[in-house]
């Protein structure tokens, strides 16, 4: 399987933005893998905003990945979803999903990556990769921690964590066939022209 950028957006409503304008503007900028991330959101909420989501991404043929929620993820229609250490087991989502939808999991070691991989994951996510972010982490797992994944595993893997725009180069070369982004994104102050910048960055030949 072959990611559909090596920009995968997230839609996190955090720093106050309508999270439906949200992806509306990282469409029209460009961005055709994006995921939905609403952890505080009620379900009815959560289903309304993925529904609309879901919606604009099928129109700019992006692909539209639902954090944690299989059951969102089914009834907006979306193309996956994104599983955490603590959310559904792989094989649970994957008997609710079905084998045409994908599912991605969050992880954290090589050992972990190797356990998504065999449990039937279509990508993982890996890190934090450095330091602040979102959940302002103190230690990142780091770009040779990274690579050593790269070498454990066949599937894609979209790194993730304190990343921006200055260090995605860094993290496609150390391994990485995307970079999530979602501080660095959002806290920009023109987020269409963050996204087009992301989006001009050369990933390396495979």
């Amino acid at each position: 399987m072959k990611l559909a950028s090596h920009f995968y957006a997230i839609v996190d409503p955090f720093a106050g933005h309508d999270p439906v304008e949200l992806a509306g503007t990282m469409l029209e900028a460009g961005a055709r893998l994006m995921q939905l991330r609403l952890k505080n959101a009620g379900s009815r909420e959560f289903l309304a905003v993925a529904r609309a989501i879901s919606s604009m991404c099928h129109r700019y043929g992006a692909t539209f990945i639902v954090n944690d929620r299989v059951d969102i993820a089914l009834l907006s229609d979306a193309d996956g979803v994104h599983l955490g250490q603590n959310d559904l087991p792989i094989e649970a989502g994957r008997k609710l999903i079905g084998s045409n939808r994908m599912i991605g999991v969050s992880t954290a070691s090589v050992e972990m990556a190797r356990a998504a991989e065999a449990a039937g994951a279509d990508y993982i996510g890996f890190g934090p990769v450095f330091e602040g972010g979102l959940k302002h982490t103190v230690h990142g797992k780091g770009l040779e921690m990274l690579a050593q994944v790269r070498a454990a595993v066949r599937i894609p893997i979209v790194a993730i964590g304190g990343i921006t725009e200055a260090t995605t180069p860094q993290v496609l070369a150390a391994g990485a066939d995307a970079a999530a982004i979602i501080t660095d994104v959002v806290t920009a102050p023109d987020i269409a022209a963050k996204i087009r910048s992301l989006l001009a960055i050369e990933p390396p030949a495979r």
